[in-house]
């Protein structure tokens, strides 16, 4: 998998750390390393924690280790705590971590049954205010006796995606976010992020991979480390949707690798 001729990137992750332009090796690199977690080794629930006078529902899920894990807020899509959300945070409980999916339809009374209707709700969010629940999802991890306080990273999908992103240039303390096929956020406001960042997209996306040159070109200009892969020959969505499963079981490896690196390795 090599770069094409247009000078994207395929198959294989660009990195940019303090400036320098990196190539990072392929999917033979991708391996898993760190706790090993058995499928059934999971124990998921409901739970509910506070936002400034509010309750938002969230859907959280541990492994079973001995030791306190890392913490990963997961990002829903456009259509809002639905059946794409719940698999993600049970598939990062089962390699280790404690993951943690707000309902950010909860202040409007929860994700409706329409997806259209979760859209609509979803489009008119204040931007504020979703900092400030993502916010209370990082709070309420820290309180469990089970998690890592100072290891809390964040993942989100399509709209959830640009959310992560916008995510991380508000919250100076993470210490890793994933943006699987969404937008980048303001460029002025690159320059806060502190955290490490993984990027997946599809090469089946040109209304996002559009953005990517300019995208890199800001981040070049801070010393933010934001690495992406362009999977080939998927679409967007394709982690949700496993058009090509092999392809998606390739991203959602990179996922985790960057995760154990970021949030399991060494005090950065």
């Amino acid at each position: 998998m090599a770069s094409r001729a247009d000078g994207r990137t395929v198959g294989r992750s660009v990195g940019l750390s303090g400036g320098a332009l990196v190539l990072v090796g392929g999917i033979g690199a991708l391996l898993s390393v760190g706790p090993t977690v058995r499928p059934s080794d999971i124990h998921s629930e409901y739970v509910k924690y506070l936002s400034g006078k509010d309750s938002i529902t969230a859907y959280l899920a541990y492994p079973e280790r001995r030791d306190p894990a890392p913490g990963v807020i997961v990002i829903h899509d456009i259509y809002g705590m639905s059946d794409r959300l719940r698999p993600a945070v049970e598939k990062l409980a089962r390699e280790g971590f404690v993951a943690i999916g707000p309902d950010l339809l909860s202040r409007k009374g929860g994700t409706p049954a329409s997806s259209d209707d979760a859209r609509r709700l979803i489009s008119g969010l204040n931007p504020d205010t979703l900092t400030m629940d993502l916010g209370g999802a990082a709070a309420y991890l820290r309180t469990l006796k089970a998690v890592r306080a100072d290891r809390i990273g964040v993942i989100g999908f399509c709209w959830g995606g640009g959310q992560s992103f916008r995510y991380a240039t508000n919250n100076p303390t993470l210490r890793a976010f994933v943006v699987c096929y969404g937008p980048g956020p303001d460029t002025a406001a690159l320059r806060r992020i502190k955290a490490k960042g993984f990027g997946v997209y599809a090469e089946n996306d040109a209304r996002l991979d559009a953005g990517l040159p300019d995208l890199m070109a800001a981040l070049k200009r801070t010393s933010v480390s934001y690495r992406y892969t362009v999977y080939p020959g998927v679409g967007h969505a394709f982690l949700q949707t496993r058009a090509k499963p092999e392809v998606a079981d390739s991203a959602w490896g990179a996922v985790v690798r960057f995760f154990r690196e970021t949030l399991e390795g060494a005090e950065r």
